[in-house]
């Protein structure tokens, strides 16, 4: 399973980059208008960073206005790929671009049958929300499970599935024994993936001994000398 990066914030998708886990970066108006930068020029810039897919979501609500938007965003950068959500209007958007050879990343799914209804309309990912299921005392990671089992049952269907709305570390985990493609997950949920307290342990004990042993070593020198 691949790994993006949920944030707009340069500084952590710098940050993060630096560590060789991430492929993609998704972001969404939510995202970019925390920055309150020039949206392209941040679209752009996290393009320059990740060399991989950067979604960039439509705010057109028809299917005309969503093709407008992505055909202009394409054109930013090699990377960018279109956010579309699941409504009747993004199906119909979806499946021009994807005869265009434009790849969308169909967002805010919350049922299998909206995955496989955007996976027939040419999307390149499908993005379930987990948490927000969560939120409603559903487990989300079913929904994961179930679109799994529905993708496999066509070899046709190449359409990848993006787990988002992730909380926190064992969603990552979950996601990844349910099959996901990729999950998308945002700075603070990569970070507490990342530490262990038994590893800040070991480390300083590790740390610890080798200044005990150059502190046995230097007094030896000096007795010698």
């Amino acid at each position: 399973m691949r790994i993006f990066l949920d944030t707009a914030n340069l500084d952590d998708i710098r940050e993060i980059a630096r560590w060789g886990i991430i492929s993609g970066v998704t972001t969404n108006p939510t995202l970019l208008a925390r920055e309150g930068k020039n949206v392209r020029d941040v679209i752009v810039e996290i393009c320059e960073i990740v060399n991989g897919p950067v979604s960039m979501e439509v705010v057109s609500t028809d299917a005309e206005g969503m093709v407008r938007e992505a055909r202009e965003y394409v054109t930013w950068h090699p990377n960018v790929i279109i956010k579309i959500p699941m409504i009747p209007e993004g199906l119909a958007a979806t499946a021009i671009l994807a005869r265009e050879g434009i790849q969308v990343n169909m967002t805010l799914i919350f049922n299998p049958n909206q995955a496989l209804f955007a996976a027939l309309a040419g999307a390149a990912y499908v993005s379930p929300f987990l948490g927000r299921l969560d939120d409603i005392s559903t487990e989300g990671m079913d929904l994961i499970r179930e679109i799994v089992a529905v993708f496999r049952q066509d070899a046709h269907l190449d359409t990848q599935i993006l787990a988002a709305s992730l909380r926190h570390p064992r969603h990552l985990v979950e996601a990844a024994k349910a099959g996901a493609d990729v999950a998308t997950c945002p700075p603070a949920v990569i970070r507490k993936a990342l530490k262990h307290p038994l590893t800040d342990i070991g480390l300083e004990r590790f740390l610890n001994d080798w200044r005990q042993l150059e502190a046995t070593l230097t007094r030896e020198v000096a007795r010698v000398s």
